[in-house]
């Protein structure tokens, strides 16, 4: 899994090690009291598995400024290659992204903001539209080497202004930061978005995890592209070669293409639950 992910309390930053990367995700150490709650309220979540989605998207290009020239701008066409892309990603879940419209705003503080910041929230609650049920994207020059952050479904009741995904804007398709420049950074933090926590959530503890049974257990994120990995061993309940081609978890975009039909389900039932006005 990749992405930061700010939630209504606790920011976790994200303790992975220093190798030349960029820190794709730092999310919140969630409570397993909250997420108890949040599976036992949809149970058996056969309701939500027939439903299908139809999201309204919301894309806010922040610019800014250097010696008086514009910096960070996204072309239209490139914001339809990274709708394609996330649509592609969540075809198989029963997503759609309609895009509605795309924004630009020129604000250096903006530009260069870090989550859980006084100028996050003023962009937010300046640009943010629609309700619960629909998408803003923000796309910045995100400091430190974090690629993106974004919100759960269940935190919109107490922040709903700070609802969204924040990306940076070279993770876009053509982007410059390779080996993340195919736009799967999107479909990481609106996984988030829509319930999902990194695969390597919980580590080999398989009492919490990722609260999905069918991606196995993971010591921590992989990087790069392995051909084969395996961190939990030595029990029948840590079964199976870690998800590396998982979009919730820390791989080369080139790497990444699936999402298990446990995390599917779960998606679309904390969907219908929290966002579905």
């Amino acid at each position: 899994m990749k992405f930061l992910v700010i939630f209504s309390a606790l920011i976790l930053a994200l303790n992975a090690a220093s190798v030349q990367r960029v820190d794709w995700c730092g999310t919140r150490s969630f409570s397993n009291k909250l997420d108890q709650e949040v599976s036992q309220s949809f149970g058996n979540p056969s309701a939500a598995k027939t439903q299908k989605f139809k999201v309204t998207t919301y894309f806010n290009i922040i610019t800014g400024t250097d010696g008086g020239n514009t910096v960070g701008d996204v072309s239209n066409k490139i914001v339809q290659k990274q709708m394609k892309v996330l649509n592609s990603a969540f075809s198989k879940s029963g997503f759609e992204f309609i895009l509605d419209s795309v924004t630009r705003t020129s604000n250096n503080a903006w530009y260069t903001h870090d989550y859980g910041t006084t100028e996050e929230s003023d962009m937010k609650n300046a640009l943010r539209q629609g309700d619960a049920a629909d998408l803003n994207i923000y796309v910045s020059n995100l400091p430190g080497g974090l690629l993106g952050y974004a919100t759960f479904p269940q935190d919109y009741t107490n922040n709903p202004k700070l609802d969204g995904v924040v990306v940076h804007t070279e993770s876009l398709p053509e982007g410059d930061l390779k080996p993340y420049d195919l736009g799967d950074t999107l479909v990481h933090e609106v996984g988030h978005w829509v319930g999902l926590y990194h695969t390597f959530e919980g580590g080999c503890d398989a009492v919490g995890g990722d609260f999905v049974s069918d991606t196995p257990a993971e010591a921590s994120p992989a990087f790069g592209c392995p051909k084969k990995r395996d961190s939990c061993t030595g029990s029948p309940e840590f079964a199976g070669e870690d998800p590396i081609k998982n979009f919730m978890d820390y791989t080369d975009d080139k790497c990444m293409n699936t999402f298990s039909k446990g995390q599917t389900d779960r998606m679309k039932a904390l969907y219908l639950i929290y966002r579905n006005t």
